[in-house]
């Protein structure tokens, strides 16, 4: 079964779509390049930059006629040239002859982008404009001239449909001579190019991220194919099968980090992965995921999905659903109602089997407060994590408003473990000063027994100042909070409009940074 395309197949199904809308043609480039923004904004930057600083200090490597810099061992020569461009690199050689072998045993690191007449500094975005034939034909000769191994190589400024033969010859290249990180952009069009199996050749790699494609097809793929050494594979923009990604990951013994953005499919993950730590999801049209076993993974989040056809809410509706994950310490954002979240395995707490993940400690989920069938699900998935130390909210406004909301609910059915005995902190953004938001807060506050803080970001536009927010927050700073040792603290929102949530994607994967929810966006104290 062929799958179902949300952007469309090409240019001329988008075009027509476009011209039976009555739409201004031009609005076709407009909207691929900011979906090709987006692509560029979440694979990893090149290791080396063309904008380095010239350094005042270069003449004193020449002191009274005596090259000191050449008397440097080998491998501080190589060193120097790893970090510099692929041109810049490959000159080198001229300097003397001390110099030219240094390259050549320097593991290569090659940006197409630099190889422009600019250096690349207007960016890779544009659409239209031909294929830049002179670097597809300059990243032939340097790979060819190069003995390997390849330490970073990025391709993103050539139209791989013009140059099928290129791109088949670049893979058996970089297989052969032990490419590390492989940075591999289709520039449309047309959006679903199928990527060769051969990609699966390419054993050495340990990042591999692709963008504007369609993934190859793994029946056709040799039984014993795998990336063995992989541990970071981002997916941009492209059509995917189910199964093909199943055979990825299933391939990918020691993957730990999986990013899939911009998907032109819906996304329906089974996650079976004994490596994966973290999970990022962003800009996806996201249908289902379920976690069946996945023992090493920390943290699972998305940034922003797109909606079903027809559907509601801030993200489309979906189903994930939670098995073996002992690990799993962070998730965000969902939104209840819209995101349904379900516990597969039954765990057993003081003789009493459960569905819950006590391994959870930090949670982010985007509320519509005047929607009562989103605010009724809050308890049950907070219920979900019965140790969450620090919850973050993210307000927005809702399109299908039903009015006022009573958040009695709140008080009924179980006691909320997390609330009463775990959750320490609570960072609330957005806020907007409905009554809705007020009593949700002053429902934790008046529980919250070892809350140490909560922060409330408050809507920029919502309030004309500081004393007006006071007035709607009355409520809850006059409420009996059970914490003594708990702070309030106001800030003013930077953003002139709500928008998604604040995410850094670098952060999700950085696990040296213990939050990535918690960002300090915050403008001014009110």
């Amino acid at each position: 079964m062929e799958p179902q395309f949300i952007i469309g197949r090409n240019v001329s199904d988008l075009q027509a779509r476009i011209e039976r809308d009555g739409e201004d043609p031009r609005t076709l480039d407009v909207g691929i390049n900011l979906m090709l923004y987006f692509v560029y904004h979440y694979i990893p930057p090149p290791p080396v930059s063309p904008a380095a600083a010239f350094s005042p200090y270069g003449a004193l490597w020449i002191h009274q006629g005596v090259d000191r810099i050449s008397r440097l061992p080998d491998n501080l020569l190589r060193n120097i040239v790893s970090r510099l461009p692929v041109k810049d690199a490959a000159r080198t050689a001229a300097l003397s002859r001390r110099w030219r072998p240094v390259w050549l045993s320097t593991p290569l690191t090659l940006v197409d982008s630099h190889l422009l007449p600019d250096c690349g500094e207007d960016g890779p975005y544009a659409i239209g404009g031909p294929s830049p034939r002179a670097v597809t034909a300059a990243v032939s000769r340097v790979l060819a001239a190069h003995p390997g191994p390849f330490r970073s190589v990025h391709l993103t400024c050539t139209t791989m449909n013009e140059h099928r033969g290129e791109m088949a010859r670049w893979l058996d290249v970089l297989a052969a001579k032990g490419v590390k990180e492989l940075i591999f952009v289709n520039r449309p069009w047309p959006l679903d190019l199928r990527l060769p199996t051969t990609l699966f050749s390419c054993t050495s790699l340990t990042r591999l991220y692709l963008g504007v494609w369609r993934l190859p097809d793994t029946t056709a793929v040799p039984r014993r194919a795998a990336f063995p050494n992989l541990l970071e594979l981002g997916i941009c923009l492209c059509v995917m099968e189910d199964r093909d990604l199943a055979f990825i990951l299933e391939r990918s013994p020691v993957l730990e980090i999986l990013v899939i953005t911009g998907s032109q499919t819906g996304v329906r993950l089974r996650l079976v992965s004994h490596s994966l730590r973290c999970l990022l999801l962003g800009f996806t049209y996201l249908e289902d995921i379920e976690v069946v076993n996945a023992p090493r993974l920390e943290r699972l989040f998305q940034s922003t999905t797109f909606r079903e056809p027809g559907g509601k809410g801030k993200f489309g509706r979906s189903m994930i659903k939670i098995g073996h994950a002992p690990n799993l310490r962070m998730l965000g954002y969902f939104e209840p109602g819209n995101n349904e979240i379900e516990i597969t395995k039954t765990v057993t707490v003081a003789g009493i089997k459960e569905k819950i993940v006590p391994s959870v400690k930090s949670l982010a989920i985007v509320l519509q407060f005047g929607v009562r069938r989103a605010l009724k699900k809050v308890p049950d998935y907070l219920r979900n994590f019965p140790n969450l130390e620090t919850l973050h909210v993210q307000s927005y406004k809702a399109e299908d408003s039903t009015g006022k909301v009573n958040l009695k609910f709140l008080q009924e059915g179980e006691p909320i473990k997390c609330v009463l005995q775990t959750m320490k902190n609570v960072f609330f953004y957005e806020f907007q000063g409905s009554k809705s938001e007020v009593a949700f807060l002053k429902f934790i506050a008046e529980r919250a027994r070892v809350l140490e803080k909560m922060v409330v970001v408050v809507d920029s536009e919502c309030f004309s100042s500081g004393a007006n927010v006071n007035v709607k927050l009355k409520p809850l700073i006059s409420a009996k909070w059970i914490s003594q040792a708990c702070k309030l603290q106001l800030f003013k929102s930077p953003r002139t409009e709500g928008g998604d949530p604040m995410f850094c994607h670098q952060l999700a994967f950085d696990f040296s940074f213990a939050d990535p929810f918690d960002l300090v966006y915050y403008d001014e104290s009110l």
